[in-house]
């Protein structure tokens, strides 16, 4: 447990978790306030997700570099486990809203969106580091969930904003889920330059 502990510390999940749960709960406390309707609409959804994944980003990467990649660890499996548990976390915070005033849904847009976004962004801590790798699904979601598009390719290039049951969306998604997955797992967050260790 001690090392368990240590590592959440080490990559401020404490702080980012206690971010992303205040951020989504400030959404449903705007949307139970001011709406009309009980259920949030999916552009208000999928942009919940998405400031969920981004503010857990950070933490796919400790500060010590050469500690994160030592042999006494087994990491695959610990990348592997964390990546599972932020997906849980979004998962559970807007599953926590069905039962309530302001519903986030359905439970397939939610999954979609959320398994999708972690995947494409740990897809981009393995190319671009986790400090980065935040814009590309901060940049485009935001197009996808404003301007979504008709068609198969339409709705690949716009997965994020379509609707649950667009079958070219979802495979979209699983295709980032398990990319991001495998590669985070094995190759871990990229190096940073010595400006990035500097700073940090």
């Amino acid at each position: 447990m001690t090392g368990t502990l240590l590592h959440l510390r080490a990559r401020r999940v404490p702080l980012a978790l206690a971010a992303a749960l205040g951020g989504a709960a400030v959404v449903w406390t705007l949307w139970l306030a001011f709406a009309e309707e009980r259920d949030a609409t999916p552009m208000v959804v999928v942009m919940t997700v998405l400031l969920m994944v981004v503010v857990l980003a950070p933490t796919l990467a400790g500060p010590d570099e050469s500690l994160d990649r030592t042999a006494s660890r087994r990491w695959p499996w610990w990348r592997a486990a964390h990546l599972l548990a932020g997906l849980l976390v979004v998962l559970l915070a807007l599953a926590a809203t069905w039962h309530t005033g302001a519903r986030f849904g359905p439970a397939a847009l939610v999954v979609r969106d959320a398994a999708g976004l972690l995947g494409l962004t740990a897809l981009c801590a393995t190319v671009l580091g986790a400090a980065r790798s935040w814009f590309l699904p901060l940049g485009w979601t935001t197009v996808a969930a404003l301007y979504p598009q008709a068609g198969t390719g339409g709705a690949t290039a716009t997965w994020q904003g379509q609707p649950p049951e667009s079958g070219a969306a979802a495979l979209t998604a699983a295709a980032l889920t398990l990319g991001g997955l495998v590669a985070y797992s094995i190759a871990g967050p990229a190096r940073r330059g010595p400006a990035e260790v500097f700073e940090a």
